[in-house]
C-alpha cells in the first residue's frame, strides 16, 4: 500500500496508451505511419503520448 500512487499513475499510462494505439490502428494514417506511431508511444510511453495527443494522425477509418 506504500506504492499505491505510482501503481496508479502506471495503470493511467498504461490505459492511455492502450487507448491511443486503438486511435492510431482506427485512424486514416498510412500503415508505415501508424507502425511508427505504435513503436513510438511503446518505447516512450509518456512522451509518446503527448506528442500523438498534438501532433498523432486524426480521423475515422478509411474504407
Amino acid at each position: 500500500m506504500e506504492n499505491l500512487g505510482g501503481s496508479l499513475i502506471g495503470l493511467v499510462i498504461l490505459v492511455l496508451s492502450i487507448w491511443a494505439i486503438i486511435k492510431i490502428v482506427q485512424s486514416g494514417a498510412s500503415t508505415l505511419a501508424k507502425v511508427l506511431w505504435v513503436l513510438f508511444i511503446l518505447i516512450v510511453p509518456v512522451i509518446g503520448l503527448i506528442v500523438w495527443f498534438f501532433a498523432g494522425p486524426r480521423g475515422g477509418t478509411t474504407p
